[in-house]
């Protein structure tokens, strides 16, 4: 019961900064302080902790490596940004996504969708340059862009085997890739569905004339390849070959600035606009915030309270990985830590009532789209320069959709 309360309380700081207009990085660092401070780790716990992950993770899931990429990737990013608009590429990029598409909400919502396939943390800002620009040219108020980048780009991580949570939940409940993918694809369509009704159906300015389709389908593609190639090379880079996602943007720039001429004296300036250190504290932050919750015990704390409170089984299987995914605002880690848990509830092989595994995924996703400790969500925040509680706000509504998607599998296959 204390483990809960502290993380509570940690959150509850997070916030309380966050209000008190503190920059997102510094209220995530000083959580994580206050998270250490109040589950009693000692720097040796800490010290302790920090080796064991040394020792038995992937080099590319340590604390430290994901530190240096995902602050590499998200200052690359920001600076790609400012290359789009110093070659007047960001201002080309709206309308050609306008007419290409035609439809302005379906322009929104394709591009973090497309690039949700690409499943790299800190992955959301690939596409919130190109939402933002698109965006801002409509008329769209920041918080509901930032709200439209992030649902849209995390509706595929129930069903899209390049997320390593799918292959580990397969081999868990011994099911088949079929089973699997076929069930939970109810969360990705319910989801979706409702993204269209509460983020894209209100709040897009009506066309005027500035905004209507001008120009010719190939002058419009061209724009948008010169926009979209070096994220699409990102991605077929760490698709194809595995190469991480900071070092395949790194290349990307390079070659994107090389292309469009850009004389070496602009680099700098280039460079210089995109560099926010704040971004490396939002960073540091998080991971050193699910580090202590490691060195705590605390996950495990939870799990034991929860199993001897007698709860019904069907809140445990949907509250359990909302909660664990609420508290740490990673999917593999939670999925690692609940999914055991609830195997014996949910079956294994043949036996295996999938629609359950559904419902704790929804409620794994569910935690994911509110928590403010989840990577993707502050950066966004920081990103499209709006508050956490106003995203969150707007979110609330598609989240029924994906609760729904899970009660509505654990009735009818549970």
């Amino acid at each position: 019961m204390y483990a809960l309360i502290a993380m509570v309380l940690a959150l509850t700081l997070l916030v309380a900064l966050l209000h008190l207009k503190v920059k997102l990085g510094r209220s995530m660092l000083l959580s994580s302080v206050g998270l250490a401070m109040l589950l009693r780790v000692t720097p040796n716990e800490f010290w302790q902790t920090v080796v064991h992950e040394w020792h038995n993770k992937p080099f590319s899931q340590t604390t430290g490596y994901l530190f240096i990429t995902l602050t590499a990737l998200v200052i690359l990013v920001n600076v790609l940004g400012a290359a789009m608009a110093e070659t007047g590429v960001s201002k080309r990029l709206a309308p050609a996504l306008q007419g290409l598409f035609r439809s302005r909400r379906f322009a929104l919502s394709a591009v973090p969708l497309m690039m949700g396939m690409l499943p790299t943390p800190g992955g959301i800002m690939l596409s919130a340059p190109m939402v933002r620009d698109l965006g801002d040219h409509i008329g769209v108020d920041r918080t509901r862009l930032a709200a439209i980048n992030f649902f849209f780009r995390h509706q595929w991580e129930a069903v899209w085997p390049l997320f390593p949570a799918v292959p580990l939940i397969q081999g868990m409940f011994g099911i088949s890739a079929f089973v699997l993918i076929s069930h939970n694809m109810a969360i990705t369509l319910l989801g979706t569905l409702g993204g269209v009704i509460f983020l894209l159906l209100s709040g897009i300015p009506s066309r005027s004339k500035e905004n209507q389709f001008i120009g010719r389908f190939a002058d419009n593609a061209r724009n948008f390849v010169h926009a979209f190639w070096p994220i699409a090379l990102v991605a077929t880079l760490y698709a194809g070959v595995n190469l991480p996602p900071a070092i395949g943007l790194l290349l990307a720039l390079l070659i994107f600035l090389a292309l469009h001429k850009v004389s070496l004296n602009r680099w700098a300036r280039i460079f210089k606009t995109g560099i926010e250190p704040d971004f490396a504290l939002l960073i540091l932050g998080a991971l050193l915030f699910k580090l202590n919750l490691e060195a705590g015990q605390a996950i495990a704390a939870v799990v034991q309270f929860l199993s001897e409170m007698n709860v019904p089984k069907h809140f445990v299987i949907f509250f359990l990985p909302l909660l664990v995914g609420f508290l740490t605002g990673v999917t593999m880690p939670t999925v690692a830590i609940t999914f055991p848990f609830l195997a014996p509830f949910i079956g294994t092989g043949q036996e295996a009532k999938v629609g359950l595994e559904t419902l704790a995924f929804s409620g794994l996703a569910c935690g994911l789209l509110l928590t403010p400790v989840h990577l993707c969500l502050v950066l966004s925040a920081s990103y499209f320069e709006t508050s956490l509680t106003r995203i969150i706000v707007r979110l609330l509504g598609p989240v029924v959709f994906v609760a729904a998607a899970g009660v509505l599998m654990a009735v009818f296959f549970g």
